[in-house]
Parts: C-alpha cells; sequence; structure tokens
C-alpha cells in the first residue's frame, strides 16, 4: 500500500521505483515471501512499481507469493465510492492487476471488502473460471464475518484460503468480544462472535492488516494519545530491551503468539524496518508476556 507515491493520477518518478526494489529485496532477505497489493493502492500505482520491478527481476517471481484485492471502486461520472463484486467488475479488476504487476497469474485473490449487493453463485462462477484459466490458483476475503464467508463459500467449488481483518494491540475487538462475554459488556464490540473459531475450524488463513498500529508502539510520538496506547508503548519498549529484539518484533510477537497462526501484513516499506519485523519469529513471548500486553492495551482488567 505504501507503494507508487501519492494517492493521485501522477507517473511514479524514479524515487517510487528505488522504493519498490529496496522493499522486497529487504522482504525476500529476511524470509518474507508474502506480497500483499489491492488494485486500488495509490490508484493502481503500487501494483505497477511492483510489476516494474519483477519485468527488469523475474527470478524474484518464483520465489514469492503474490495476492491481491478487488471489489473497492473509487468515486467517478457514474456513482459515490463503492463495493463491486460484479462478475464483470472483478474480471477487469484481474486483468488489470496482472497487466500492472507483469505476471500470469495471482497466487491468491481477495475480495476487499463486503458488498451489500452480491450474489455469490456468479462470483463463484467467476472464481471457478479465473481458476480454469490458471489466472488466479486460490481465492479469499478480506474484512468479512462468518456469515458472509460461509454464505460464499456455500457456491464455490473451491475452499476460501485467507480472510485478512484488522488484528492488532490497538484494535482489539477481535479478543475482546471473547473475554467479555456473559458480563454485560460483549455487546459493546463491534467484531462479529465466532468469526475467528470459523476460520480456525475451516482452515482460513487469517491475516492482520494495522498490524503495526501506524507505529503509535514503535517509536512515534504518543503523547496526544490515551493512557492505554501510551503504557503500552512503554511496555513494548521494555520487552523490547527485554528480550534483545525491537519493538515492531514485539508487536508481532504478540500476533503470533495467538494459536490461530495469524500473518502479520506489514505496510512499511522501510528496509530497515521490514528487517525489525522479521526478528518476531526469534521472539518466544510467554503467556505472562502476552496478557500483560493485552491488560495494558485493552486500558482495563480482565472481567
Amino acid at each position: 500500500m505504501g507503494l507508487g507515491g501519492d494517492w493521485n493520477n501522477s507517473a511514479p518518478g524514479s524515487a517510487e521505483h528505488l522504493q519498490a526494489e529496496a522493499a522486497v529485496e529487504a522482504a525476500l532477505e529476511a524470509g518474507i515471501t508474502v506480497f500483499d497489493h489491492a488494485d486500488i493502492y495509490t490508484r493502481g500505482k503500487a501494483e505497477a512499481v511492483f510489476g516494474d520491478l519483477l519485468k527488469r527481476r523475474p527470478d524474484f517471481r518464483q520465489r514469492m507469493i503474490l495476492q491481491s484485492k478487488c471489489g473497492i471502486r473509487f468515486a467517478d461520472a457514474s456513482g459515490p465510492q463503492r463495493f463491486d463484486f460484479s462478475p464483470e467488475w472483478i474480471r477487469t479488476s484481474v486483468e488489470n492487476s496482472l497487466k500492472r504487476l507483469n505476471t500470469d497469474y495471482l497466487d491468491i485473490l481477495l475480495l476487499h471488502r463486503p458488498d451489500p449487493l452480491m450474489e455469490p453463485e456468479p462470483v463463484a462462477e467467476l472464481f471457478q473460471a479465473l481458476q480454469e484459466e490458471g489466472k488466479v490458483l486460490h481465492f479469499g476475503v478480506s474484512n468479512m464475518q462468518q456469515h458472509q464467508m460461509r454464505f460464499l463459500r456455500s457456491h464455490m467449488v473451491s475452499p476460501l484460503v485467507v480472510n485478512q481483518l484488522e488484528l492488532s494491540l490497538t484494535a482489539l475487538d477481535w479478543i475482546n468480544h471473547q473475554v467479555d462475554f456473559n458480563t454485560g459488556r460483549g455487546a459493546d464490540t463491534t467484531f462479529p462472535s465466532g468469526t475467528l473459531e470459523f476460520c480456525r475450524q475451516q482452515g482460513i488463513q487469517l491475516q492482520a492488516w494495522g498490524c503495526l498500529s501506524q507505529g503509535r508502539l514503535t517509536g512515534r510520538d504518543v503523547s496526544q494519545e490515551v493512557e492505554s496506547v501510551q503504557n503500552t508503548a512503554q511496555l513494548v519498549e521494555r520487552l523490547a530491551e527485554q528480550h534483545n529484539t525491537s519493538r515492531e518484533a514485539i508487536v508481532l510477537a504478540w500476533l503470533q503468539r495467538h494459536p490461530a497462526g495469524i500473518q502479520p501484513v506489514i505496510g512499511t516499506t522501510n528496509p530497515e524496518r521490514i528487517a525489525a519485523c522479521a526478528q518476531s519469529s526469534e521472539v518466544t513471548m510467554s503467556r505472562e508476556e502476552w496478557y500483560q500486553l493485552f491488560v495494558t492495551a485493552r486500558g482495563e482488567p480482565l472481567p
């Protein structure tokens, strides 16, 4: 999402191409092989600069899992910003992404945000066609709850393999809805009950967007943030010192400690920060440390 420059129609320059190259090389060197795109990121320029790199370095393609998302349409002469899961739009989006990315296929295609007008049968038929054509190998969703996934999956031949959700120390509804159940507070959460459990039962890989909390726990000034964020940032720093690792590694190790096997989607394009994130695989976080971070970020004791 951070590649390609600004969210306008200006063409990427040499700086944007160099940024993409440095980020991809740093990720591959650190053992990170999944690259997450969306057709809307910087209005297509994120895919375009990435595709230019693959054109120059075709050997990179075989070393990565490439996924992209579609279904969000910007406001235009036809209407406001909207979601579109029509087969025509999905196919057009896939063809355009393949062209921008300079690749013959996507490993995974995700539907970006739920479309209330979705008809599951034609979507499933298109998915099967794209798979048979070799243009998309696997399918997933983003920001969907279990009932939406179940509805779509019931018409599909192949399974859904991914659900990408906002999961982090500063977006805790996914845990709070569990621990606050039967306390009178469970209804306060915006996270639908059973979504994580459904994904785990069905073998749907959970991916976490926003997992680094926009740097608020890893060095960004939080003096104007709420007390729980300030306290969590301090605790992350202390744990990083204790584990002799980066603050990014602590934040991601907390997420990866969850038994759901969550994959963090790191948004940074900074090579040093990418390397810092990769250190999370070396951190063994205890149950006590995990709960210490959770309760601190939550801002109140458990029931």
